[in-house]
This record gives C-alpha cells, sequence and structure tokens, in this order.
C-alpha cells in the first residue's frame, strides 16, 4: 500500500471539489498519508470515511470560487459567507490598539472571534494572550479551499470549537509556477489595495516542495472623506464637536466671586460668599497667542471635530511565506511539514489627545503674592509668562474671616488657571508590527492488521509572535506640569525660560497652550520642535505568544458489521500556551496621557485524548439505504482549572438516495485565556457612556435610586468636564479600570443541529441543505463594562452593581475609581436555520451556475449576570445582530469567458433612541425592560459585486471587477456597531474597483 502522491488520487480529490461545491455538505480533506481512495477525512471527525456528507453542516470555499470574487484575503472572504457575525476589531475601530489591533479575525453565529477554532490542515493556528488567531497570516494564494463547520466540535478538537471550526487547507503537491497581481481602489479614489503573490512548486517521486509568497498593502480612507462619518451625528454637524478643540482655552473666572451692584460680596443662604460660573475662554486665536489681547467667549470655532483626525478604515502592510514539504521515507511512512512566516504593519491615527489641566493636575501657574504685617501685598514670584491672567494682584480683603464650606478652611486666592487645549499639530498614532512563525513536523503513514487498513500520524506544532507597538502624541504629564509652570523671560536671551530668576529649571521648555493651531512656527507653541520633544515621548510596548503542540492520532476500523465498517480514531494531545505583553513603562506608572495600564503574563498547560466512533447500523436496505451513528468523548486536563469532558453525538440517515437527514449533539468548551486570567489592569476613556441618571437624556433620571444618588438636576460630563449635548453616549472625561480575574473557570456549551440535504436525481446539479441549529453557552466569560454595571444598578435595581463605582459627592459624576474586570456569569443563545443551494447547467450557451446560501437567526439572547430576577437582552434585529444574511453568486463561463455576478444581502436591524434624535419607533415597548424604549428601526443594504475574466492564450487569467459596484451606502448606526463612527465596521465604504491578473507558468 503507497501514501505517495498518485495522478488518479489527485483527481478524484479534484472530482469532489467540483461536485461538493458549498452547498453545506461536507468535503473531504486531501490527506497524503489517506491509504486508498475509498478512505478520506472530513473536518468535523477524525475517521476516514467513504462518504463526504457527514452528519454535521460543513461549507466549503473552493479555490474556484476565492478567484471569482474580488476579495483579496482570506478574512475578507470568510468574513462574507452568511454564518460570520460581525468584526471583531473592525478597521473602522481606530480606537483600538491593543495587541490585536491589525490582525483578521472571523466570529461565526455572532458567538464571538474567541469561540471560533482556526485550523490549519488541520492543526491549531497560533492564539493571541486574549484567545484570538489571525488569520491574516495565512497568504490567500497558498489555499486550496477553506472548510467551515458549523457546529460545534469540542470533543474532536478541544477548546474554542464551540460556535464552530474553520479549516484552512493549503495547496499540495503543485507543479510549476503562477503570479498573481491584484490592485484596486474606491470610487472616491482613496483606499488603494495592492496584492503581489507567487506560488512555486514541484514534486517527485517521493516527495514535493510547494512555496506561496505574498505581499499585501491596503492604504488608509479618511473618516472625513466620507458624508457618513465626517460628523458623530451627520443629522446635526458639529453637535458631538468636543469642547476640547486646537485653540486652548481656559477658565478666566473660577477663581472669581459674584458681588452686589455697590461691589459688596454676594451670599447665598447660608451666608457664604459665591463663586463666579465657569467661563471658558480663547486668547487671541489666530494672531501671534501669546497670552495677551482680547477675549471672546467660547463658541463653535473654538471646539474640534475629532473624526477630522480619525481613519475609517486603518491602514496596514502585510508580508507572507508559506512553505509545504512531504517525503516519502518508505512506501508507508511519510515525513511532512509547513513552515509559515508573516511579517504584520499597521497603523492607526486618532486626533490630538485633549489636554484637560483638570484631568491630570497641570494648571497654569499663576502669581504668588503675600500679605505684609501691614495689610499691603508684596509679589512673591511670578507664575507662567503665558498665564493670560498676568500678575494681576487678586487679593479680596473682605474674604477675610469666611470658611470655604466645601474644604472647610479659609478661602484662597490664585492665579493658577483651568485650562484645556488638543493637541491638535501632533496627531496620536500607533504603529503595530507583528511577526509570526509556524512551524509543523509530523511523522504519518499506515499499516496493515489482516485485511484491515490503519492510518496513523505523530508530530509537533510550533507557533510564535512577537509584537511591538509604538505609541505617539500623547504628553508626557510631568514635562506637562513643568511647561505651564513658573516661567520668565530671560533679559540676557530674550528667551522664555521654566523656573524663576536665579532658579532656572534645566531641560525644561516652556509652553503656551494658547498658541492656536495654524498659526506657524511659534516659539513655545507646539509647532516649536522643542516643546514637541519636551512634552511628548515616544512610547513602546512589546508581546510574545508561544504554542508547543504535540500530537499522536490512530484511525482504522474495528470490525466489518453488516452495514459497513466500524470504525474509530482515537488520540493524545500535549499543549502548552504562554503569552503575555508589557506595555512602556511611561505607561505603566500613569504619567502620560496614554491609557495606563499592567504588564501581562502568564502560561497553562493541556492533556487530552479523546476517541471517536463511527457505527455503521442499516445500510441498502427500504426507507434506509443508510443510518449511521457517530459518537466522540474528549478528556482534558488544564492546570488552570482542573479537568473537563465533552462529548458528541451524530446522526446520518438516508431514507433514499435523493435525502440525508443528519443531526449533531454536541458539548463544548472554552478554557480562559492567559488575558482573562493574568492581564494586567489598564485604564480606558469608556466611549459610549450613559449614565442612566442624566436629567435630559438618562433612562432612569429622576427614578428614586436616581434621585438618591444625585438629586433631580444631575448632568453627565463628558471630555471638557462639560455636560453632554445628545443621547448616543460620549467618552468619559476620566479614565476607568478594566481587569482581569485568575478565579475564573471555562464557559461550557452545547450545540444542536438537524438538518436535510436533498439532491434529486431528475433535476441534475441540484443540491439544497436546510439545517437548524441552537447554541447556548453558559458561564460566559464576561467582559464587564460602565454601561452594564449602571444600567444593572439604576434600571434593573441590582444592589450589588451599584457598590461597584463611586459618585463625586458634588457634581454627582463618576469618579475614575469605577473597576470592572471578568466574571462568569449568563449565558447566549442563539438559533436559526441555514439554507443553502447549489446548482449548475451546461448549455450551447455556457455553463451556468447558481449558489445561495442563506443564514436566519430566530433567536439571540444574552444575559450578563446570574441574578434571577434579571431578564435576558433580546438582541436578535438590534445593531448588529442582523437577523438575515444572504449571498447569491451567479456565474456564467464559455470558452475564455466567465462572469461572476455577486448579492450580498443584510436584513432591517434596530437600535435604542432617544424621542426627538429622529426616532422612527419612539412608542416602542420593551418586553425585557418593561416600559416603552423608543427605537430606531434602520434599513435593509444589499451590496453587489460583479467580475467579467478572460483566459488569454499566453497562460494568463484577466480579471475586472466591482464590488458594491451600485455604491451602496448603510444605515446610519448611531450605536456605532463594529466601528467608531455611525456606521457598521462591516458595511462596504463605498465602490471599489479591482483588477487581477494571474501568469501561469
Amino acid at each position: 500500500m503507497y501514501c505517495k502522491s498518485n495522478k488518479l488520487r489527485d483527481a478524484v480529490v479534484l472530482a469532489l471539489v467540483a461536485g461538493v461545491g458549498s452547498t453545506g455538505t461536507a468535503f473531504a480533506q486531501d490527506n497524503s498519508g489517506a491509504t486508498n481512495l475509498d478512505r478520506i477525512e472530513v473536518t468535523g471527525s477524525r475517521i476516514r470515511q467513504v462518504d463526504v456528507e457527514t452528519a454535521q453542516p460543513v461549507l466549503t470555499i473552493s479555490r474556484a470560487e476565492i478567484e471569482n470574487q474580488g476579495f483579496s484575503s482570506v478574512a475578507d472572504i470568510l468574513q462574507n459567507i452568511s454564518a460570520a457575525g460581525s468584526p471583531t476589531f473592525s478597521r473602522a475601530s481606530p480606537l483600538t490598539s491593543n495587541q490585536e489591533a491589525g490582525g483578521q479575525y472571523i466570529d461565526l453565529r455572532n458567538l464571538g472571534a474567541q469561540r471560533t477554532l482556526v485550523l490549519v490542515n488541520g492543526k491549531r493556528l497560533g492564539i493571541s494572550p486574549a484567545g484570538y488567531q489571525d488569520i491574516s497570516s495565512i497568504p490567500s494564494v497558498i489555499v486550496e479551499r477553506i472548510e467551515v463547520l458549523k457546529d460545534g466540535a469540542s470533543a474532536i478538537y478541544g477548546s474554542d470549537a464551540m460556535a464552530g471550526v474553520i479549516n484552512i487547507i493549503t495547496r499540495k503537491n503543485f507543479d510549476g509556477a503562477e503570479a498573481n497581481v491584484y490592485t484596486g481602489q474606491y470610487g472616491e479614489g482613496d483606499g488603494q489595495k495592492q496584492t503581489y503573490d507567487f506560488m512555486v512548486g514541484f514534486s517527485g517521486e517521493r516527495g514535493s516542495v510547494t512555496m506561496g509568497a505574498e505581499y499585501h498593502k491596503e492604504d488608509p480612507v479618511w473618516a472625513r472623506d466620507r458624508w457618513y462619518t465626517a460628523e458623530a451625528d451627520p443629522r446635526d454637524p458639529g453637535s458631538n464637536n468636543t469642547t476640547v478643540g486646537q485653540w486652548g482655552n481656559y477658565n478666566r473666572l473660577n477663581n472669581q466671586f459674584l458681588r452686589n451692584t455697590d461691589g459688596s460680596l454676594k451670599l447665598d443662604a447660608k451666608g457664604n460668599p459665591q463663586r463666579a460660573g465657569a467661563a471658558w475662554s480663547a486668547p487671541n486665536r489666530g494672531s501671534n497667542a501669546i497670552g495677551s489681547g482680547n477675549f471672546h467667549p467660547q463658541n463653535a470655532n473654538d471646539t474640534s471635530n475629532s473624526i477630522d483626525q480619525m481613519q475609517l478604515l486603518t491602514p496596514l502592510e502585510r508580508r507572507s511565506l508559506f512553505v509545504n514539504t512531504s517525503y516519502d521515507i518508505t512506501d508507508n511512512v511519510r515525513f511532512t511539514s509547513d513552515l509559515g512566516y508573516t511579517k504584520r504593519q499597521s497603523n492607526r491615527q486618532i486626533a490630538g489627545y485633549p489636554l484637560q489641566s483638570t484631568a491630570v493636575g497641570a494648571p497654569m501657574a499663576g502669581a504668588i503674592w503675600k500679605t505684609n504685617p501691614d495689610g499691603s501685598r508684596s509679589f512673591v514670584s511670578n507664575g507662567s509668562y503665558f498665564n493670560p491672567n498676568g500678575n494681576a494682584d487678586l487679593y479680596q480683603p473682605d474674604l477675610v474671616g469666611y470658611i470655604d464650606p466645601a474644604t472647610g478652611k479659609p478661602y484662597t486666592q490664585s492665579n493658577n488657571i483651568d485650562w484645556r487645549r488638543r493637541g491638535w499639530e501632533v496627531p496620536r498614532t500607533t504603529d503595530t508590527t507583528q511577526t509570526t512563525w509556524r512551524f509543523t513536523a509530523a511523522l504519518e503513514g499506515s499499516f496493515e492488521i489482516g485485511d484491515r487498513f490503519f492510518d496513523w500520524d505523530a508530530g509537533y506544532m510550533f507557533n510564535e509572535a512577537d509584537t511591538t507597538i509604538i505609541n505617539n502624541g500623547n504628553f508626557y504629564v510631568p514635562a506637562v506640569k513643568a511647561a505651564v509652570g513658573p516661567s520668565f523671560k530671560d533679559p540676557t536671551t530674550g528667551k522664555i525660560v521654566c523656573g524663576t530668576p536665579g532658579n532656572v529649571i534645566a531641560g525644561c521648555v516652556p509652553w503656551n497652550p494658547f498658541a492656536g493651531f495654524g498659526t506657524g512656527a511659534v516659539a513655545n507653541s507646539l509647532d516649536d520642535p522643542a516643546v514637541r520633544n519636551f512634552l511628548f515621548k515616544e512610547e513602546h510596548a512589546v508581546g510574545k505568544t508561544r504554542t508547543h503542540d504535540y500530537f499522536v492520532n490512530l484511525a482504522g476500523s474495528i470490525i466489518t458489521l453488516p452495514a459497513g465498517d466500524l470504525g474509530f480514531a482515537l488520540g493524545y494531545e500535549h499543549r502548552k500556551e504562554e503569552g503575555g505583553f508589557t506595555p512602556d513603562a511611561i505607561a505603566q506608572s500613569g504619567d502620560s496621557t496614554n491609557l495606563a495600564s499592567g504588564p501581562t503574563y502568564g502560561s497553562y498547560k493541556v492533556d487530552e485524548g479523546y476517541l471517536e466512533l463511527n457505527v455503521p447500523v442499516l445500510a441498502d436496505l427500504p426507507g434506509a439505504k443508510e443510518l449511521t451513528f457517530n459518537a466522540a468523548t474528549r478528556y482534558s486536563k488544564f492546570d488552570t482549572f482542573g479537568n473537563t469532558t465533552n462529548n458528541k453525538f451524530g446522526m446520518k440517515w438516508r431514507p433514499m438516495d435523493d435525502l440525508l437527514v443528519r443531526a449533531t449533539y454536541a458539548e463544548g468548551f472554552r478554557a480562559p485565556t492567559i488575558g482573562d486570567l493574568y492581564g494586567g489592569g489598564s485604564q480606558t476613556f469608556a466611549t459610549g457612556f450613559q449614565d442612566p441618571c442624566d436629567v435630559l437624556y438618562g433612562k432612569a433620571a429622576n427614578s428614586p435610586r436616581c434621585l438618591k444618588d444625585v438629586g433631580a438636576n444631575f448632568r453627565q460630563l463628558k471630555q471638557g468636564f462639560v455636560p453632554i449635548t445628545g443621547p448616543n453616549g460620549n467618552q468619559t472625561p476620566v479614565p476607568f479600570v478594566s481587569g482581569s480575574n485568575i478565579n475564573l473557570q471555562p464557559e461550557m456549551s452545547t450545540s444542536k443541529t438537524i438538518g436535510l440535504v436533498y439532491s434529486p436525481k431528475f433535476v441534475q446539479g441540484l443540491t439544497m441543505a436546510l439545517d437548524w441549529w441552537n447554541v447556548r453557552i453558559d458561564d460566559t466569560v464576561v467582559s464587564d463594562s460602565p454601561n452594564a454595571i449602571m444600567n444593572d444598578c439604576y434600571v434593573n435595581l441590582i444592589e450589588s452593581r451599584c457598590a461597584m463605582f463611586k459618585r463625586d459627592p458634588a457634581q454627582g459624576n463618576i469618579v475614575s475609581d469605577l473597576t470592572y474586570g471578568r466574571r462568569n456569569a449568563g449565558y447566549y443563545l442563539t438559533e436559526g436555520f441555514d439554507f443553502d443551494a447549489n446548482y449548475a447547467l451546461d448549455t450551447d450557451w455556457g455553463r451556468f451556475s447558481a449558489k445561495w446560501a442563506t443564514t436566519y437567526v430566530s433567536k439571540f439572547e444574552i444575559k450578563s449576570t446570574n441574578d434571577a430576577g434579571t431578564k435576558p437582552s433580546q438582541v436578535n434585529g438590534f445593531e448588529e445582530y442582523f437577523r438575515i444574511r444572504s449571498n447569491l453568486s451567479l456565474g456564467w463561463s464559455k470558452g475564455d469567458w466567465s462572469a461572476n455576478y455577486g448579492v450580498r444581502y443584510y436584513s432591517s436591524t434596530k437600535e435604542d433612541c432617544t424621542p426627538g434624535y429622529g426616532c422612527s419607533d419612539p412608542d416602542y415597548f420593551s418586553p425585557t425592560a418593561n416600559k416603552v424604549l423608543p427605537q430606531n428601526r434602520l434599513g435593509a443594504t444589499t451590496f453587489h459585486d460583479v467580475q467579467v475574466s478572460w483566459q488569454a492564450p499566453w497562460n494568463a487569467r484577466i480579471a475586472i471587477g466591482a464590488n458594491n459596484v451600485f455604491n451602496r451606502v448603510g444605515p446610519i448606526m448611531y450605536s456605532q456597531a463594529a466601528s467608531n463612527f455611525s456606521y457598521y465596521g462591516g458595511f462596504d465604504t463605498g465602490r471599489f474597483l479591482y483588477m487581477k491578473y494571474n501568469q501561469k507558468f
């Protein structure tokens, strides 16, 4: 028996590809260790068997389908299948700057990318400390096909296979060479994408080498260049501009006191002097802005639209290499190896940091005076040279004898001023470089005992990813404090220096935050290189992950039953995951306006054993052409939480040749990740934060609990410490802290499927599949959120959640020690139907084909607490949880020409809304909250794609096409689903025109 490659076997495998297509039926993996043509391995089972149709639903994307699409990466191809959920970190999320930023991840069923297991040739892809598998590390040129198992498979593959499994199968035994060029851009002239790749390979009598290399680059698309992202609220331009603008302003009245018309102090009902309210002014913007001249009240021209400096699609660049080798040591033993290398570089830009002196404790120094024994005043020291108040004497004798009730001390006077300034000249950037190495080596083969064949393999897989992140544009707080502290003009040099005469602060560069953006290279402004070098420090963060995986598998048949062979597979796996992430020391110290975070490092080991049986019960009988049961069990022992056993059962019944009935029941689990267990706490300015007690926009305004905590007139403050001006959530003015939990336990799941596959003989070329699926995940690792905590406290009235935060006793705002981490709580429950159809017809006018894949979600509910009285959230049909996603592909080919037309459909959804802000359904009654919660209905979206190709006589293929050919724009989503803009991160951002050239040698 020979396990080496032969042309007959390869021809049969290719025929299987063409016959199965993408109808939801299983497709066979071309395992080079197969011992005969009758037994093949299918994703979702370790047992090699005759039939490519199995008990579990498997979607196959062939090489031909990949080439007929206008997408240039594996991620884009998978993101557009109907079973895919929202992108975890879309490129429309420039605020994402974690270790995973720049990678591409697939989320099946909207259950989270961490619950979808990705394999390459049946072996795990590397994993980040947070549990993400970056599929951008696989060059598309090396992909032979992609198999998507759409049910749970923890019993077969272990942790993380709760939502499904994606198996990327690479090209092998390739003879010859080919090169490809892909280039395109959006109709607006931006966002260019380029891919250059080649394949080369050869095979001989005893072995083969196949190598694929790829260079891929994507340019940015700026949010300001699309009308639907140029404003946070396109309905009301400027409404969400931040009060921290690129022109500095300051609170010039916060130290003043109200006075009566006769000049006497104005007292409150308790007899205390009343301070004047804040009045933010900008000094002399547009001129030399050196801190003198006229003042004007703050207006719209002093605010800033941070979107002007943000990217809608962040740029990236990637270089990849993948090499597959095999060598027949003997006729029954083969050595196989894969080597993968990827270097990914991505960067993102967001607006310059909105610096607020009150947030970082850096008021601008003012003059200091003292009272002499005779009652006169003497100047002690100057403040900042750029203090707009100058050295004016603020001494007010009539305050003597009064006690400030807020402090219990005598009233104080100071020329220090609070100020605000966005670092517009130095936008914040994050440059991420990740280098990934992957290596697998295995021996595989077969042996025979009696008339039975057994297949085995044993090997090792290693994956390592090194990440470097460089951050620029964040203020170094100690430098800011020094730069706005005391300063004076040196009479000798005429330059402004830090400190006081006779006490100059060496190395310090004074800064004038009121030197406005666009005033030119003004000394001491942010246009001054010396100021930039002093105020901004480049920060470096590093991360590393490693996976070591040892495995051994044995498969074959035990006995022959009347209906066929009783097949089995068993194996053992030892895996170690280790990883960590170390932020820059400045970020760890909290001395930077970059969000403070601690280091992460940890590891875990797991030993696993599994057994799978395939039991044929009936065959070739009336009403039972086939009846087969499949069962699998897997025991896993982790050194972090203990052990778990998970089982899977499947049934395949063919009552007649045309019809297959299939069903599965699977238990699954997901172990806590390194980040879940050992992640360092990190600060974050919560975006989209909504305080339920805000008197204008809060869900629980004037409720008994809110009245008790903050009173009847509470206003939520946003950045700039000013009240919010809209209902759609805002960024907090102070950071909150998120963290990990070493006591986490694994998530547990059950998944069920029942399906039909129908291939009527009277319509040749037609295959249809309909599958019902249901997934429930319990003890979910919940990444808590400030909004969830606030809603649980004030809307759901859960007392334990109210103890998780504190409010400022004076203003009522949430203070910065709100800490939220991970916990096991609640569940996910989703179910629905997948319908797939495939039809091909040969005519005198060419070959016509049609493929239709639709996913309908009938239920999706989430509960993030174990509180028995809390109702789950019904998210189906809300925001990014589409009820229906459907893809239709129509193809035609004749001779050297072919054409493909595709349709991608997203059903309508809804989102929360505030009356008076465009609510299409202001009277919507929420059964979960048991009250009216106004909704905004969002229309359905359909994108159309087209491609035409020509097979040139010089062995080349030329294709031109357009994705979103009609330039469709989806609905505005103020919930910012999978995005940092009011536009869904999974939608197309314009008409994309492209050209592809393939040359075979």
